[in-house]
């Protein structure tokens, strides 16, 4: 699980845009691209009580510069995967735009990568796949008896097959499915002492049963990533979300931003959703957004660097490479 050696998002916006294209191939997700007037003021009146967060969990800087790197394991000292040495489109010269943050993926990476960039005073962001799930990896290499992805197939937790990749969609509703992806939080990010967890494919909601294999509703959704994001907690762990203007659903946005420390979107610009991010702004948390080639840095740092969001563009295959917006 977790492995991401492929390209992102780009042209057929990749494993999260096949997610969406499956569910609306389903009836069931709107247009992300919806007018932003039409979605506020939210129904019900406001958000939903949330539990405070565990007082030692680490809350990104708003404007913290960041390295998005699940292309193969990180090498510290390899300036292309540590993605420094790059000018940025505002004109700041490195060292000003390296990096500070990290997002690398679980599994592949060790634990000494990790205490190596805190050694120099970086963060560390653990990749992780909360709603599909492949079978990318040998037991010996999770340092299990048995892997992630068997232990959800043993389950019954697994259902149809996400299109174009060899990865299948989780029963979320199942509480088996929650201890398994809550053991993987707490031995691949907690062990390794990451500082926070960025769940993928975190919006897998349709409640159609015809595109997951489960009956998969917002609201269960919701429940699923706040018990996940109150567990990392537990562990000191803050929680990165990950593409929820996707589902093109403000009030899944709202509802779920008091309980995550910042979030990560893709192509927000291109496919205007960035408007549903506005949560995360106004509560002065870290947005991270990457593009792609062949989007060109001046079609929209203007507009990441004046909404205060950390733009960056990416190689397709996030293995390494990076033009920061500032």
């Amino acid at each position: 699980m977790g492995k991401r050696a492929r390209p992102a998002r780009a042209g057929a916006r990749g494993l999260a845009g096949a997610v969406l294209a499956t569910l609306a191939a389903a009836g069931a997700v709107t247009g992300a691209a919806a007018s932003p007037s039409a979605a506020l003021p939210y129904p019900g009146g406001g958000r939903p009580a949330v539990v405070p967060w565990h007082a030692s969990v680490w809350q990104p800087p708003a404007r913290a510069d960041w390295m998005w790197e699940l292309g193969q394991p990180l090498v510290i000292g390899n300036s292309a995967l540590m993605g420094t040495g790059v000018a940025a489109y505002n004109g700041d010269r490195p060292p000003t735009d390296n990096p500070v943050v990290y997002d690398i993926d679980a599994i592949e990476n060790r634990a000494s990568t990790i205490a190596a960039l805190h050694r120099r005073g970086d963060h560390v962001i653990c990749y992780i796949e909360v709603g599909v799930a492949g079978n990318y990896y040998s037991a010996a290499r999770e340092g299990l008896r048995t892997t992630y992805y068997a232990q959800l197939k043993a389950a019954g937790d697994l259902g149809r097959k996400l299109p174009g990749y060899p990865e299948r969609f989780i029963d979320i509703n199942a509480r088996s499915a929650v201890r398994i992806i809550e053991s993987m939080i707490r031995r691949q990010c907690a062990q390794k002492d990451f500082d926070a967890v960025e769940t993928d494919l975190d919006e897998t909601f349709s409640g159609n049963e015809g595109a997951t294999g489960f009956t998969i509703t917002r609201a269960g959704e919701e429940t699923y990533l706040s018990t996940l994001a109150r567990y990392m907690h537990t562990l000191g762990l803050g929680w990165i979300a990950k593409n929820l203007d996707d589902t093109g659903s403000a009030l899944f946005v709202d509802h779920m931003e008091p309980l995550a420390q910042g979030i990560i979107s893709e192509q927000c610009n291109q496919y205007r959703t960035c408007w549903l991010l506005r949560p995360f702004l106004a509560a002065r948390k870290w947005v991270g957004n990457a593009e792609y080639p062949p989007e060109k840095l001046a079609s929209f740092c203007h507009r990441d660097n004046t909404a205060g969001i950390n733009g960056i563009r990416f190689s397709t295959n996030l293995d390494g490479g990076r033009r920061p917006c500032r």
